[in-house]
């Protein structure tokens, strides 16, 4: 957290989260507890020497930054820890431990991304995966969370694959007989040289079954800028998206894109912070809020950056922008208006932000 607490009005501020990916919600405790129950071998002898593992500052984009010799890239650590997820069980646990942390946040409303990709080509069955995920969604209710879910190609897998994946896991969708877990599709895994308009067929897929469409562009990579353009104005048969995930470099030339077409952004600050000066990120931040883009802030990977969760990202901003209470609420606002969420559950939020005391300033 760069020595950066958490305040009592960050911590208390209800949430909703629209940018975290299930798997990287892997705590080592669970994914330890996993290794053990399905006796899948782990590279490490001890459950100390795990936890280790999960504090090294990760080489994001070898194709870029090259390889550190013995350091995993952040792929590489996402999917290793996906191979202890085996059965319907592992997934309703791996689902169930991110909702209880929901509680503890104060989040009250999250939009999980997802994908069956890679599971199925571990030979783990598609019905596993879904299945464990819509009973974690339903019992969460009783929690106090409600969610609704993001099933994502994987980008550097074949998009035939996708497609494949998307037809088997539609029954699952929010369609007309549909069982409910997703109501979006969206893109997620390695971006190198694979634009999103590669998925097209995919978004018109979904956009036909009455599903939202929301894609990643990362920010800081190769081509970055001409993924936020196609996301802007030509995917979806030139409709663009109602969302980017990240996005953060449409600051330099595309804002005015973003705020023509009501796109927001799904921001992650501390993934970004791990690799960009303070003095670099953050104005680029505020920057892009002063010109009336629409944004939140989420955690991304907790577990693989540092284990700073939404909380830690929405003290960055708070800490570093300089935004005032009265801002930090509104950015919530921003979430559930962005969200996907039924009117009754944003109305019960809307209600309950109308209550936060944003007098003071600190």
């Amino acid at each position: 957290m760069n020595g950066l607490t958490i305040t009592p009005f960050i911590a208390n501020l209800p949430k909703v989260e629209l940018h975290i990916h299930i798997e990287g919600t892997l705590t080592p405790a669970l994914r330890w507890e996993l290794a053990h129950r399905n006796a899948i071998p782990l590279p490490y002898p001890t459950f100390e020497d795990l936890q280790a593992s999960y504090a090294v500052t990760l080489n994001h984009r070898p194709e870029l930054n090259g390889r550190q010799p013995g350091i995993p890239t952040f792929l590489e650590a996402y999917f290793a820890g996906c191979e202890v997820l085996r059965t319907e069980a592992d997934f309703y646990d791996l689902a169930m431990a991110y909702f209880h942390r929901c509680v503890d946040l104060k989040v009250r409303y999250t939009e999980p991304f997802f994908d069956i990709q890679a599971h199925t080509r571990r030979g783990v069955p598609a019905q596993a995966v879904l299945n464990g995920y819509l009973r974690a969604q339903q019992d969460a209710i009783a929690l106090g969370v409600h969610s609704r879910w993001i099933f994502c190609f994987l980008r550097d897998e074949p998009v035939s694959a996708g497609l494949d994946a998307y037809r088997t896991a539609r029954p699952w969708a929010t369609v007309e007989g549909g069982k409910g877990l997703f109501h979006a599709v969206g893109l997620a895994s390695n971006a190198y040289e694979r634009p999103p308009m590669l998925f097209e067929e995919g978004f018109r897929l979904a956009r036909a079954d009455g599903l939202h469409v929301t894609m990643h562009c990362d920010f800081g990579q190769k081509d970055t800028q001409a993924h936020v353009a196609e996301a802007i104005y030509k995917v979806c048969g030139g409709l663009g998206a109602e969302r980017i995930d990240h996005g953060l470099d449409a600051e330099e030339e595309l804002w005015a894109g973003l705020v023509e077409r009501g796109i927001g952004l799904t921001l992650c600050p501390h993934a970004y912070h791990r690799r960009t000066a303070t003095e670099v990120l953050f104005p680029k931040i505020r920057r892009l809020w002063e010109r009336g883009v629409q944004m939140c802030f989420n955690s991304d990977d907790p577990t693989l950056m540092h284990d700073v969760w939404i909380d830690g990202n929405m003290q960055k901003v708070y800490s570093y922008c300089g935004f005032s209470r009265g801002e930090m609420v509104q950015f919530v606002r921003n979430a559930v208006d962005m969200s996907w969420a039924e009117e009754d559950v944003k109305k019960a939020i809307y209600d309950e932000l109308a209550t936060v005391d944003i007098g003071s300033s600190t």
